[in-house]
């Protein structure tokens, strides 16, 4: 199971993004693609309230999806060793996203909670936020999303356990389908101690729950 959640978190490779970069179309044949989708909708792309439509969609996409210009690394660099000892837990919780399916294109939405027993140090509460951010802000499945925010704390942080929870709506069962609006979807994952030692896995979902119980 290891091996194949290190699958699907590491599939981003370097060179994939390299080669993604030299086969990225100009904005022009963005555009140029968006006015086909308005015509397969059925409408007329030159009508005055879609005149401007395809350039506005291409510069969506350009924040929408930036998170192929970033690098979990990157943001992850900064560690603060100096933490006079502390060692126990470190959660943040109720981290709020929006991404897009990769089958359908469709949004999901909803909240991610993340985990960590440090070791070499911590990082700054907001990393957690931003890596969040690096990984939604692509063409995902939520299970990818989970092991990629893993494998990038991991690797930066050597952490003794991790332990992440998404959970998500997704656009793709609510708007078409079978349209269950309201319908949830829940990922984990855990390293470590979060894995090995079932009362770990138990604090943390009781500290979650404590948060909504507060609200």
């Amino acid at each position: 199971m290891d091996a194949v959640v290190k699958s699907l978190s590491t599939r981003e490779t370097s060179v994939d993004a390299d080669k993604r970069e030299m086969q990225r179309p100009s904005r022009e044949e963005a555009e140029a693609a968006v006015r086909t989708l308005i015509r397969w909708a059925g409408d007329d792309p030159e009508r005055e309230g879609l005149l401007e439509t395809p350039k506005r969609v291409a510069k969506a996409y350009r924040e929408l999806f930036a998170g192929y210009e970033e690098d979990a690394g990157d943001v992850l660099a900064k560690v603060f060793e100096d933490v006079e000892g502390y060692g126990d837990m470190v959660l943040v919780r109720d981290i709020p996203f929006h991404s897009h399916c990769e089958h359908h294109m469709v949004p999901f939405h909803g909240k991610a909670h993340i985990a960590y027993f440090p070791s070499q140090g911590v990082v700054g509460l907001s990393k957690l936020a931003r890596l969040v951010d690096v990984y939604a802000r692509r063409l995902q499945t939520q299970e990818t999303m989970t092991a990629q925010i893993t494998d990038a704390i991991e690797d930066s942080l050597k952490p003794r356990g991790i332990a992440v929870m998404i959970e998500a709506e997704h656009m793709c069962m609510s708007m078409r389908g079978v349209m269950k609006a309201g319908s949830s979807t829940v990922t984990t994952s855990f390293t470590g101690i979060f894995k090995d030692e079932p009362a770990e896995q138990v604090r943390f979902f009781t500290q979650l729950r404590a948060g909504k119980e507060y609200r």
